[in-house]
């Protein structure tokens, strides 16, 4: 049932909710509606959505999770998040601020909201956040994740980018050093969205590390451009195959190259894994929640 902000409650009703000391007619606390705001912690599977932002005829992460706080607030509210990922794309542990007019206990908030979400979408952790604190402007540094299968499988493409090819994992971590410290990734760049962004971007973490049948290459920078890491993903398994090498990884770094754009990894195996904020720390690789048939192809 949902909770109606304009209900008007007898002063009967409010002299029988009274406790001693308490002054009849005076809402309590937990009744007041007063101006609050949250940080949430959420994990989506991005299959099926247009991405995080909200677009016209389009579904989206954020729109979904504003109409499902709308529900259960009974209010307008305003959901920003720490990244923008793009239809198809993950989260493990997308960060967000969400404000509204009507408080409530964060865990029933987050309670509430997930019981009012789709089953892709779900809400790990509530708190009550500062007032200056923004999802996106107070964040330090973001990581993702990219996740390559070896093994071919009916359910889990959603999930990694299958690579039927060998791939030649010491060249690949060649290039994941190189993509560390602070470069122009204008090469790298969605340049239809990201005309006036600037592309010299500071990546702080690069990590290529292999599971059984499964690679992940990690990147953590402050910021990253739209399509950058599945560009970067790209190149790297194009130096795994052996068509491209070092060198190329360096030219392309230091002039604009078209080549990046032409080998975009699919949506399918990107996660936004952790977003960090003043105290804290990026957290050891860990395998994604990926289905445990995405994982080997050996048997169990």
């Amino acid at each position: 049932m949902k909770d109606n902000p304009q209900e008007v409650i007898q002063p009967q009703m409010i002299r029988k909710a009274s406790r001693k000391g308490e002054h009849p007619g005076k809402k309590s606390v937990k009744e007041e509606s007063s101006p609050a705001k949250y940080k949430l912690i959420l994990e989506y599977d991005g299959t099926g959505y247009s991405g995080w932002q909200m677009q016209k005829n389009a579904k989206s992460i954020q729109g979904t999770l504003i109409r499902a706080a709308e529900e259960v607030l009974g209010n307008p509210v305003d959901i920003q998040g720490a990244g923008r990922t793009d239809a198809g794309v993950h989260a493990l542990a997308q960060v967000a601020h969400l404000e509204t007019a009507r408080k409530m206990p964060p865990r029933k908030l987050m309670e509430s909201m997930n019981d009012a979400l789709p089953a892709g979408i779900n809400i790990l952790q509530v708190e009550e956040a500062a007032p200056l604190f923004h999802a996106r402007h107070s964040a330090r540094l973001r990581s993702y994740l990219y996740v390559i299968s070896g093994h071919r499988t009916a359910f889990g493409k959603r999930y990694v980018w299958w690579i039927q090819d060998h791939l030649q994992l010491k060249k690949m971590q060649a290039v994941c050093e190189l993509f560390a410290g602070f470069h122009d990734y204008s090469s790298f760049a969605d340049k239809r969205l990201d005309k006036h962004a600037d592309t010299r971007v500071k990546v702080e973490v690069t990590e290529l590390q292999n599971a059984g049948d499964l690679i992940f290459f990690r990147v953590a920078g402050s910021h990253f451009l739209w399509k950058m890491v599945r560009r970067m993903v790209g190149v790297m398994v194009e130096v795994g195959r052996e068509n491209l090498n070092i060198q190329d990884v360096r030219q392309m770094l230091k002039s604009p190259s078209e080549i990046p754009a032409r080998l975009t990894a699919p949506p399918s195996g990107l996660y936004l894994e952790q977003v960090l904020y003043e105290g804290d720390s990026l957290k050891p690789l860990a395998l994604p929640l990926v289905p445990w048939f995405a994982i080997s192809g050996r048997q169990i």
